[in-house]
């Protein structure tokens, strides 16, 4: 993607439209917490507290909001102050955008640009490709494709499914290898680049691997505190916050359990998730395969709602009927279903 169409797409986004499902429900959502909001309008009459409140938003949460990219570059160490005016003058006189301009005089390079970009409006972008997992295709191509059909999705769940009363979203397939993980991890980095504080828990406590895909190494996780050994006061502080993603905290599986059944079914996760929702406005749960079916249900029920992904040309419908016939039973909501083809 060039840098016109990125600048194009990026500024449709950030305007956004007032009739617009996502964004009428976003801010429905997040009327909780409305500290933390920021409505940048056309001008209108304002008070003079109005005026103070709205210096002091934008002073404390967005300072990225009336930043240029130049000041951004130059605080990156990727252009000179002098620089500047040789990237003006092109932008004049080829009538592009500063980014465009900056690349053409070879002063930046693109992903200097998308750096810079993602300062501008407050969105996740990670250059380092060592890090993490190359699946995390919104935090590494997040204006490809495959990006956009999972903002297509998140649309759909802050629609029809997220609210005050449901934040909760077991992630569940028949099979293993049907792309559960990567559905997760992609989702969860979706809501996160929306601005909402989520949480992405690895509760496949047969065969983790969300641990992988953000590479850390924490033994304490979800299996400690199914076991009882960790305070639950000490649930603000637990999940890690994956550095360089804004509003994004993972919990991972923790030690393998020799019994993920009795674990997940002795009633101690409801009152784990019920905790861990006074601290995230959305929480996004990997699981295992449906073949594991006492731990299915404990986690959607403890949910209380789920995401059914399948995969083309290898899961059966009847397996796909028998799981959704499963998760009524435990009066699990299914939200939606996605079909991976890979």
């Amino acid at each position: 993607m060039d840098i016109r169409k990125l600048m194009d797409m990026l500024n449709k986004e950030s305007a956004g439209n007032t009739g617009d499902a996502e964004e009428r429900t976003s801010r429905i959502f997040n009327s909780q917490n409305e500290e933390n909001v920021v409505y940048i309008d056309n001008a209108r009459l304002e008070t003079a507290s109005d005026q103070s409140e709205r210096k002091a938003l934008l002073s404390t949460t967005t300072q990225w909001a009336d930043r240029i990219m130049g000041e951004i570059l130059i605080d990156l160490g990727k252009l000179r102050a002098e620089d500047v005016n040789r990237v003006l003058e092109y932008q004049r006189r080829e009538g592009v955008y500063f980014g465009e301009a900056a690349i053409a005089l070879k002063l930046v390079d693109r992903e200097d640009v998308l750096q810079a970009l993602s300062s501008q409006f407050g969105y996740t972008y990670n250059r380092d490709e060592n890090s993490l997992s190359r699946d995390l295709v919104m935090a590494y191509a997040p204006f490809d494709s495959q990006a956009e059909e999972f903002r297509s999705i998140r649309g759909q769940l802050v629609s029809d499914w997220l609210s005050r009363e449901q934040k909760t979203l077991a992630v569940v397939s028949p099979q293993s290898a049907d792309g559960r993980s990567y559905v997760s991890a992609n989702l969860a980095l979706a809501f996160s680049q929306l601005g909402h504080s989520t949480l992405l828990i690895d509760a496949n406590l047969r065969t983790p691997s969300l641990h992988k895909v953000f590479n850390f190494s924490g033994r304490i996780g979800l299996s400690m505190l199914l076991a009882g050994r960790v305070k639950m006061q000490d649930l603000d502080v637990l999940p890690d916050q994956v550095a360089g993603f804004q509003h994004l905290s993972v919990l991972g599986c923790g030690a393998v359990p020799p019994n993920p059944a009795e674990l997940l079914g002795k009633g101690v996760l409801p009152l784990i998730l019920g905790e861990l929702q006074k601290y995230f406005d959305v929480i996004i749960i990997d699981t295992p395969p449906a073949s594991y079916q006492a731990d299915i249900l404990s986690i959607a029920s403890a949910a209380g709602s789920a995401l059914l992904v399948t995969r083309s040309g290898r899961t059966r419908l009847e397996d796909s009927q028998a799981l959704i016939a499963a998760l009524e039973k435990v009066d699990a909501t299914l939200v939606g279903a996605i079909l991976n083809q890979y």
